[in-house]
């Protein structure tokens, strides 16, 4: 019987849940420490290489994350032996676009600075504080890594009437507003010109560092940059230097490298640098929703339909 292998740790009643939804369309499903994935079809939750190259009826690999950089180094494997692979990042779309938002208003209302009051000296600092406030309004946004956590937050920035701009890989027809060639002139003038940059660019070898110490140091003096993407994808030194220089008004990191960030490291007392601990994608109901994404998509290949979240590897010739 065609079977689907997991290492996806779960609760128990979802764990049963899987498992009665698979077998209810003719397949077995097979937990970890059961059995390996030698003969499975349909693998799922973070399997090694390793795993996957002891399975040859693999077809199809799905992670639960929207991180998908381990498996890159075997992208030739993946396409020579046909093995579609997908991700989650359907599930965590909108809570990594919310949480930018959240950044962004708590910056442009000076959010942090007022809490630091109350909590230091609780000085009533009105004058100083009320004169930094910013509405967002007209303000210039640079989308790096325009996706679907980049299509949520343009969606949430529309009230506020922001001039939005992305970049991606291939950036296709514009939509809305402008879409730049990620790394071409136009889309580094772009990250120049934003008050906010959002990094929101996966952690593959092709996006390393791509926030050098030359496009840190030309972006937009006073700007604010968002890492909700990975942290390799920034030099965090050339990072510092322009915090600490004033070149930045401040930065939010949802990400960092390495992660944990270590407790010495000097970003944590950068007095305009705030860091959540990889949060941003976190929601109430993320197990469950993470399964009913997978479910759906199983659905979809029992019946031969195309798949959703599937991972587009770049050309050998990027």
């Amino acid at each position: 019987m065609p079977t689907v292998w997991t290492n996806h740790k779960t609760s128990e009643s979802l764990a049963a849940v899987l498992k009665a939804r698979v077998e209810a369309r003719g397949w077995v499903c097979l937990q970890a420490e059961d059995a390996k994935a030698t003969d499975a079809e349909v693998l799922l939750g973070q399997p090694s290489l390793q795993a996957l190259r002891d399975c040859p009826k693999a077809r199809w690999v799905h992670v639960t994350s929207a991180g998908y950089g381990r498996y890159t180094a075997a992208q030739a494997e993946f396409e020579t032996r046909r093995i579609t692979l997908t991700k989650s990042s359907e599930v965590f779309a909108m809570p990594c676009a919310q949480q930018v938002l959240a950044y962004m208003l708590a910056q442009s209302r000076q959010l942090p600075a007022a809490f630091e009051s109350q909590r230091s000296h609780r000085h009533w600092a009105h004058g100083t504080i009320r004169g930094n406030t910013r509405v967002l309004e007209g303000q210039r946004v640079a989308i790096v890594g325009y996706g679907q956590i980049g299509t949520c937050l343009a969606q949430l920035l529309g009230p506020f009437n922001m001039r939005i701009q992305g970049l991606r890989r291939n950036p296709g027809p514009a939509d809305a507003f402008p879409m730049h060639q990620l790394g071409s002139y136009e889309g580094d003038s772009c990250l120049g010109q934003a008050d906010h940059v959002v990094n929101l660019l996966p952690g593959v070898e092709s996006t390393a560092r791509f926030f050098d110490p030359r496009r840190i140091g030309k972006l937009k003096a006073g700007s604010v940059f968002y890492n909700m993407g990975r942290g390799s994808t920034v030099n965090q030194e050339a990072l510092l230097n322009a915090l600490r220089s004033g070149q930045l008004a401040a930065a939010w990191l949802d990400v960092t490298d390495p992660e944990p960030l270590p407790p010495e490291h000097p970003l944590w007392v950068t007095p305009n640098c705030y860091i959540t601990p990889h949060t941003g994608g976190g929601r109430q109901d993320e197990a469950a929703t993470i399964l009913r994404h997978f479910l759906d998509n199983f659905d979809r290949f029992v019946d031969g339909e195309p798949l959703v979240d599937v991972v587009q590897w770049p050309a050998f010739s990027d």
